[in-house]
């Protein structure tokens, strides 16, 4: 195929359904950021997966690293998004932080992508997260949710102990992510096999019930 060739479908394609070619596009970076992380990917490889080509992937995302920003503003849209669909602000606040717990912890075991593209871009750093204002902007929302649980549960006393959002928020990713990022080493030295139903079950109520407990009871600076 001539380069004339390619350069007419594409902009056939565009002009026909660009939203749906970028979104399949975002789809198969996604599977190859996350295979071979950021710096490992190709861009001709994922051209040659979506039968596109590198100057239309260019296109749209500007360059590799704006299309590895899209595909993490994305999966993090996802997280915020069900969060904020939640309808927590009209639960009992002891109920809304379970169900804040919940489903944070369903999407981490169903979204085992997510996790691997949030390792990957730990590995470097968050060097290029941080250059999206996107990303900055969005994640404030779930510490804003937060902290309004929190402060309906101070003021109807469900809640007793005063703790940073961004801290509890820190405390919940980090047990809903750790048996996902971890769940193969943790099972091969303990012979867990965590993606087990019944292991999932008492897991999240484990969780559900331990950060319940830390907000219901006061720390030793009270006591």
């Amino acid at each position: 195929m001539t380069k004339a060739q390619v350069a007419k479908i594409e902009r056939l394609t565009r002009k026909n359904d660009p939203d749906a070619t970028k979104e399949n596009i975002l789809k198969i970076a996604t599977e190859e950021f996350v295979a071979a992380g950021f710096s490992g990917a190709r861009v001709d490889e994922i051209a040659e997966r979506t039968k596109t080509s590198k100057r239309m992937i260019y296109y749209y995302f500007g360059s590799k690293e704006g299309l590895y920003l899209a595909v993490l503003e994305q999966a993090y849209t996802k997280i915020r998004t069900l969060e904020s669909e939640l309808d927590l602000e009209n639960m009992p606040p002891i109920q809304a932080m379970a169900q804040l717990i919940a489903s944070t912890f369903d999407h981490d075991d169903q979204n085992p992508d997510f996790v691997r593209l949030v390792s990957i871009e730990n590995i470097h750093r968050a060097e290029h997260m941080k250059r999206s204002v996107v990303l900055s902007q969005m994640n404030i929302a779930v510490i804003d949710i937060i902290t309004q649980i929190l402060e309906r549960g101070y003021a109807d006393g469900s809640f007793v102990r005063r703790v940073d959002p961004v801290d509890l928020h820190m405390m919940i990713s980090a047990q809903c992510f750790f048996r996902v990022s971890n769940r193969h080493t943790f099972g091969a030295i303990f012979e867990r096999d965590l993606s087990s139903e019944a292991l999932k079950k008492r897991h999240k109520s484990l969780i559900i019930d331990a950060i319940l407990a830390f907000l219901k009871n006061p720390s030793s600076d009270m006591i």
